[in-house]
């Protein structure tokens, strides 16, 4: 299972190692992700009802609240904002790829790296979806959500090359 998910690697003669990517790897999921979940979220702002546009301003209300310094997991937790609009979406075949994709272990890595500047950006992207969603902006949810994502990926990728990683398990 772990294997089929691109978590581990499986040798022969050797057992199993979790898997390491490279930084144009993971270049490539943060590109697939914002297409994935920029097309999920144009497919939610048509679907989305009052009560889950009421559940994303509840969410960005929480996130406002949490500290980057302090509040790590509440954080990790709160990014599931991402989930409401999946589940808007209204495709299993499309939330099945999104949550393939985001299960990168890396993604959620990330959020090691959160500073309170960067806190404040995913702050900003998510009430601006909010907006585009309440409002069934189909074009400019789709825009922010891909901009999110790609924003995301420079800070991570921002992150690794310094230290001249080129790999990162």
């Amino acid at each position: 299972m772990l294997e089929s998910g691109g978590l581990v690697e499986s040798i022969p003669r050797r057992g199993a190692t979790v898997r390491s990517y490279a930084v144009g790897d993971l270049d490539d999921v943060y590109q697939l992700r914002a297409l994935l979940e920029g097309y999920s979220a144009r497919r939610a702002a048509t679907r989305i009802s009052t009560e889950d546009v009421a559940r994303l301003e509840e969410s960005c209300d929480r996130f406002d609240r949490f500290r980057a310094e302090d509040d790590l997991l509440d954080l990790v937790k709160e990014n599931l904002f991402h989930s409401v609009i999946h589940e808007a979406a209204a495709s299993d075949r499309l939330g099945a790829l999104v949550r393939k994709v985001i299960e990168i272990p890396l993604v959620y890595k990330s959020f090691y790296w959160c500073s309170p500047e960067q806190k404040l950006i995913s702050q900003h992207y998510h009430r601006q979806l909010t907006r585009a969603l309440r409002v069934g902006d189909a074009e400019r949810a789709e825009l922010i959500m891909k901009e999110h994502v790609l924003e995301a990926r420079d800070f991570l990728l921002a992150q690794l090359r310094p230290g001249g990683e080129d790999e990162v398990a």
